[in-house]
Protein backbone atom coordinates (compact mmCIF):
# COMPACT_ATOMS: atom_id res chain seq x y z
CA UNK A 1 0.00 0.00 0.00
CA UNK A 2 1.76 3.11 -1.24
CA UNK A 3 1.29 6.63 0.11
CA UNK A 4 -0.60 7.78 -3.02
CA UNK A 5 -3.03 4.86 -2.60
CA UNK A 6 -3.60 5.77 1.05
CA UNK A 7 -4.32 9.37 0.02
CA UNK A 8 -6.73 8.13 -2.68
CA UNK A 9 -8.52 5.92 -0.13
CA UNK A 10 -8.85 8.93 2.19
CA UNK A 11 -10.62 10.73 -0.67
CA UNK A 12 -13.03 7.81 -0.98
CA UNK A 13 -13.78 8.05 2.75
CA UNK A 14 -14.64 11.74 2.28
CA UNK A 15 -17.53 10.85 -0.04
CA UNK A 16 -20.11 9.85 2.61
CA UNK A 17 -19.13 12.88 4.68
CA UNK A 18 -19.70 15.25 1.73
CA UNK A 19 -23.07 13.61 1.05
CA UNK A 20 -24.02 13.90 4.73
CA UNK A 21 -23.04 17.58 4.81
CA UNK A 22 -25.15 18.35 1.73
CA UNK A 23 -28.18 16.45 3.01
CA UNK A 24 -28.01 18.06 6.45
CA UNK A 25 -27.85 21.57 5.02
CA UNK A 26 -24.15 22.26 5.55
CA UNK A 27 -23.05 23.11 1.99
CA UNK A 28 -20.19 25.38 3.09
CA UNK A 29 -18.51 22.46 4.85
CA UNK A 30 -19.31 20.24 1.87
CA UNK A 31 -17.64 22.79 -0.44
CA UNK A 32 -14.45 22.92 1.63
CA UNK A 33 -14.28 19.13 1.87
CA UNK A 34 -14.79 18.98 -1.92
CA UNK A 35 -11.82 21.35 -2.30
CA UNK A 36 -9.73 19.19 0.05
CA UNK A 37 -10.70 16.09 -1.96
CA UNK A 38 -9.55 17.84 -5.13
CA UNK A 39 -6.26 18.73 -3.46
CA UNK A 40 -5.71 15.11 -2.41
CA UNK A 41 -6.29 14.09 -6.03
CA UNK A 42 -3.49 16.41 -7.14
CA UNK A 43 -1.19 15.37 -4.28
CA UNK A 44 -1.54 11.63 -4.80
CA UNK A 45 -0.85 12.02 -8.52
CA UNK A 46 2.18 14.21 -7.85
CA UNK A 47 3.64 11.79 -5.31
CA UNK A 48 3.01 8.78 -7.53
CA UNK A 49 4.80 10.39 -10.49
CA UNK A 50 7.60 12.26 -8.74
CA UNK A 51 8.58 9.47 -6.36
CA UNK A 52 7.90 6.54 -8.68
CA UNK A 53 5.11 5.20 -6.45
CA UNK A 54 2.55 4.58 -9.18
CA UNK A 55 0.86 1.20 -8.80
CA UNK A 56 -1.64 -0.81 -10.78
CA UNK A 57 -4.03 -0.58 -7.82
CA UNK A 58 -3.67 3.21 -7.85
CA UNK A 59 -4.46 3.30 -11.57
CA UNK A 60 -7.85 1.80 -10.72
CA UNK A 61 -8.48 3.49 -7.37
CA UNK A 62 -7.79 7.08 -8.47
CA UNK A 63 -10.44 7.36 -11.22
CA UNK A 64 -12.82 5.29 -9.08
CA UNK A 65 -12.44 7.76 -6.20
CA UNK A 66 -13.00 10.69 -8.56
CA UNK A 67 -16.14 9.14 -10.07
CA UNK A 68 -17.47 8.09 -6.68
CA UNK A 69 -17.15 11.65 -5.38
CA UNK A 70 -18.66 13.30 -8.46
CA UNK A 71 -21.54 10.86 -8.88
CA UNK A 72 -22.37 11.05 -5.17
CA UNK A 73 -22.44 14.84 -5.26
CA UNK A 74 -24.57 14.89 -8.43
CA UNK A 75 -27.06 12.36 -7.07
CA UNK A 76 -27.27 14.18 -3.73
CA UNK A 77 -27.75 17.57 -5.39
CA UNK A 78 -30.40 15.98 -7.63
CA UNK A 79 -32.25 14.40 -4.71
CA UNK A 80 -32.21 17.72 -2.88
CA UNK A 81 -33.57 19.46 -6.02
CA UNK A 82 -30.47 21.60 -6.54
CA UNK A 83 -29.64 19.96 -9.88
CA UNK A 84 -32.31 19.02 -12.41
CA UNK A 85 -33.10 15.31 -12.28
CA UNK A 86 -32.56 14.96 -16.05
CA UNK A 87 -28.96 16.15 -15.68
CA UNK A 88 -28.23 13.71 -12.86
CA UNK A 89 -29.82 10.91 -14.89
CA UNK A 90 -27.70 11.82 -17.92
CA UNK A 91 -24.42 11.98 -15.97
CA UNK A 92 -25.01 8.75 -14.06
CA UNK A 93 -26.38 6.87 -17.09
CA UNK A 94 -23.31 7.75 -19.16
CA UNK A 95 -20.99 6.23 -16.58
CA UNK A 96 -23.15 3.13 -16.18
CA UNK A 97 -23.31 2.59 -19.96
CA UNK A 98 -19.55 2.95 -20.32
CA UNK A 99 -18.92 0.45 -17.51
CA UNK A 100 -21.45 -1.97 -19.05
CA UNK A 101 -19.71 -1.72 -22.43
CA UNK A 102 -16.38 -2.61 -20.81
CA UNK A 103 -17.97 -5.53 -18.95
CA UNK A 104 -19.68 -6.84 -22.10
CA UNK A 105 -16.39 -6.63 -24.00
CA UNK A 106 -14.63 -8.53 -21.24
CA UNK A 107 -17.38 -11.18 -21.09
CA UNK A 108 -17.21 -11.85 -24.83
CA UNK A 109 -13.43 -12.21 -24.65
CA UNK A 110 -12.54 -8.91 -26.26
CA UNK A 111 -11.56 -6.62 -23.37
CA UNK A 112 -11.20 -2.94 -24.13
CA UNK A 113 -8.09 -1.13 -22.96
CA UNK A 114 -9.18 1.61 -20.57
CA UNK A 115 -8.00 5.00 -21.77
CA UNK A 116 -9.74 8.31 -21.22
CA UNK A 117 -10.63 10.30 -24.30
CA UNK A 118 -10.00 14.06 -24.47
CA UNK A 119 -13.75 14.80 -24.55
CA UNK A 120 -14.13 12.65 -21.44
CA UNK A 121 -11.45 14.65 -19.63
CA UNK A 122 -13.22 17.87 -20.65
CA UNK A 123 -16.52 16.37 -19.45
CA UNK A 124 -15.03 15.48 -16.06
CA UNK A 125 -13.54 18.97 -15.72
CA UNK A 126 -16.93 20.55 -16.52
CA UNK A 127 -18.65 18.28 -13.98
CA UNK A 128 -16.12 19.26 -11.32
CA UNK A 129 -16.58 22.97 -12.06
CA UNK A 130 -20.39 22.68 -11.89
CA UNK A 131 -20.26 20.73 -8.62
CA UNK A 132 -17.81 23.24 -7.12
CA UNK A 133 -19.84 26.25 -8.28
CA UNK A 134 -23.05 24.70 -6.93
CA UNK A 135 -21.51 23.98 -3.53
CA UNK A 136 -19.86 27.42 -3.40
CA UNK A 137 -23.15 29.09 -4.34
CA UNK A 138 -25.12 27.13 -1.74
CA UNK A 139 -22.53 27.34 1.03
CA UNK A 140 -20.76 30.63 0.47
CA UNK A 141 -23.37 32.65 -1.37
CA UNK A 142 -21.26 32.87 -4.52
CA UNK A 143 -23.79 33.75 -7.16
CA UNK A 144 -23.08 34.71 -10.75
CA UNK A 145 -26.31 35.23 -12.72
CA UNK A 146 -26.66 32.77 -15.61
CA UNK A 147 -23.53 30.78 -14.69
CA UNK A 148 -25.49 27.71 -13.55
CA UNK A 149 -27.43 27.56 -16.81
CA UNK A 150 -24.26 27.81 -18.91
CA UNK A 151 -22.52 25.13 -16.84
CA UNK A 152 -25.54 22.79 -16.93
CA UNK A 153 -25.75 23.09 -20.72
CA UNK A 154 -21.98 22.56 -20.97
CA UNK A 155 -22.02 19.46 -18.75
CA UNK A 156 -25.00 18.00 -20.60
CA UNK A 157 -23.40 18.63 -24.00
CA UNK A 158 -20.01 17.21 -23.02
CA UNK A 159 -21.68 14.21 -21.37
CA UNK A 160 -23.54 13.39 -24.59
CA UNK A 161 -20.43 13.97 -26.74
CA UNK A 162 -18.35 11.80 -24.43
CA UNK A 163 -20.93 9.02 -24.48
CA UNK A 164 -21.03 9.14 -28.28
CA UNK A 165 -17.21 9.09 -28.50
CA UNK A 166 -16.91 6.09 -26.18
CA UNK A 167 -19.70 4.28 -28.03
CA UNK A 168 -17.93 4.89 -31.36
CA UNK A 169 -14.62 3.62 -29.91
CA UNK A 170 -16.38 0.57 -28.49
CA UNK A 171 -18.05 -0.22 -31.81
CA UNK A 172 -14.70 0.12 -33.63
CA UNK A 173 -13.14 -2.17 -31.05
CA UNK A 174 -15.83 -4.80 -31.53
CA UNK A 175 -15.47 -4.54 -35.30
CA UNK A 176 -11.70 -4.93 -34.95
CA UNK A 177 -10.78 -1.80 -36.90
CA UNK A 178 -7.24 -0.39 -36.67
CA UNK A 179 -8.51 2.85 -35.06
CA UNK A 180 -9.40 0.90 -31.93
CA UNK A 181 -5.94 -0.57 -31.29
CA UNK A 182 -4.26 0.15 -27.94
CA UNK A 183 -2.38 3.41 -27.50
CA UNK A 184 0.98 1.79 -28.20
CA UNK A 185 -0.16 1.32 -31.81
CA UNK A 186 -1.30 4.92 -32.21
CA UNK A 187 0.37 8.29 -31.92
CA UNK A 188 -0.48 10.66 -29.11
CA UNK A 189 -2.19 8.18 -26.77
CA UNK A 190 -2.81 9.18 -23.18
Amino acid sequence: MSLPNIITLSRMFMVPVVVYLIITGQPAWAFWLFIIAGATDAVDGFIAKQFNQATELGAYLDPLADKLLLISIYVTLGVTSVFPVWLVFLVVSRDILIVLAFVVSWLIGSPVKVRPLFVSKANTAAQIVLAGVALADLGLGLSVPGLWQVLIVGVASLTLLSLYAYFAEWMRHLAGTPEARPNSDREGGS
